[in-house]
């Protein structure tokens, strides 16, 4: 796509003061614009700090509208020039799927779950699935219009940043969520070749949908998969390369053939797959600080977009001369990339300390600048 119509495609208005959209973009299409530009997670719901920014009375209890007030005056005013945006979610697997709880994350504690449970009684039964006999087939032409559709009210509530819409169970994310770590890990233990199938046939399934987004009228995509640890890889390297990538292969190619940006995303340290996850086609790499940025900016910072990577401990923990050093690192690694963006790679959660999320957003302003 040509800037002037990813611009257009990306805010639906096209105003002039619309300097985050035309920054990112131009950052999308390596185009090094004037300034770094930026996006953040999580932040624009640590209250705390969207009160200071904003000026709006607003907290875990408020209205959702107060709520949905706050966030766009907050993202506005920190300039967000890209929102990580996916539709297709664990939802898609209805009530057979295993749930694994979850901890407090969300200020209030609204997010905590402790529901736990596992439709399968054995990893034999976990080897055995069949997606398409489970979860079956969905109408393509509705779910074009979904993607459509969700791309649309993105831009409608972000018409100042680059939106998407995209995947976030693509392959190893979908296994999580159907059966949960405990499950999946024994399975893939115990037969790592029948695993690998199970995969396959996973990857045939949610094929449907990577079919659907690549006749969606959306330019910038958002894949996620989760196919790491902070650690490192899960499962023997040689498995990813016979299983997982391939398979990616399989799925963005229709992306790419439609001529969409392709960003991808995992948690996690997967600086050993870099090479891996660049030759399946995919436009710019979505990292937590645990993989190496300053890989990806040696060999492919004027080739790919790349997002992140500083690290949130520092905020959490450090002082000043701390956060300026790392914004500093990540600074002297991006901003001689054309598609670099800055980011804390693993959110600013709710009880991050205020002044130090505030003097984060100090120095970025500071150093973003070219």
């Amino acid at each position: 796509f040509l800037l002037h119509d990813l611009i257009l495609k990306g805010s639906k208005i096209g105003g002039e003061d619309n300097m985050s959209l035309v920054d990112g973009m131009a950052a999308i299409n390596l185009e090094m614009p004037p300034r770094v530009p930026r996006t953040e997670y999580s932040v624009e719901s640590h209250w705390a700090v969207v009160r200071v920014v904003t000026g709006i009375d607003v907290d875990e209890h408020s209205p959702a509208e107060i709520q949905d007030q706050a966030r766009k005056t907050f993202i506005k005013a920190w300039n967000y020039d890209f929102i990580w945006s996916t539709l297709i979610g664990g939802d898609v697997f209805g009530n057979f799927r295993t749930r694994m709880g979850h901890a407090v994350y969300a200020a209030g504690g609204v997010d905590f779950d402790p529901h736990i449970y596992c439709p399968f009684n054995d990893p034999e039964e976990v080897l055995n699935l069949d997606f398409w006999e489970v979860y079956g087939q969905w109408d393509k032409r509705k779910l074009v219009e979904d993607f459509e559709r969700h791309y649309e009210m993105n831009c409608e509530n972000n018409p100042d940043a680059v939106n998407m819409t995209g995947i976030y169970v693509t392959c190893i994310s979908g296994l999580i969520e159907i059966l949960g770590w405990e499950m999946l890990l024994i399975a893939a233990g115990l037969d790592p070749k029948r695993f690998g199938e199970l995969t396959n046939r996973y990857v045939s399934w949610i094929g449907q949908y990577f079919e659907a987004l690549a006749e969606a009228d959306v330019p910038v995509v958002m894949i996620h998969d989760d196919i790491v640890w902070t650690a490192g890889p899960f499962i023997h390297p040689d498995w990813y390369r016979q299983y997982v990538f391939p398979n990616y292969k399989k799925l963005f190619r229709p992306l790419i053939d439609s001529g969409k940006k392709i960003m991808f995303t995992s948690d996690g340290n997967y600086t050993e797959f870099i090479d891996d996850i660049a030759d399946c086609g995919i436009h710019g790499f979505v990292l937590e600080p645990t993989t190496d940025m300053e890989y990806i900016a040696e060999k492919y910072g004027k080739t790919h977009v790349f997002i992140g990577n500083a690290d949130v401990r520092v905020l959490m923990f450090g002082r000043k001369e701390d956060i300026r050093a790392e914004v500093e690192r990540c600074m002297r690694i991006g901003k001689g990339c054309p598609g670099y963006f800055m980011a804390v790679g693993n959110h600013i959660p709710p009880n991050t300390p205020v002044e130090n999320v505030l003097y984060y957003n100090e120095i970025y302003e500071e150093l973003s600048r070219r």
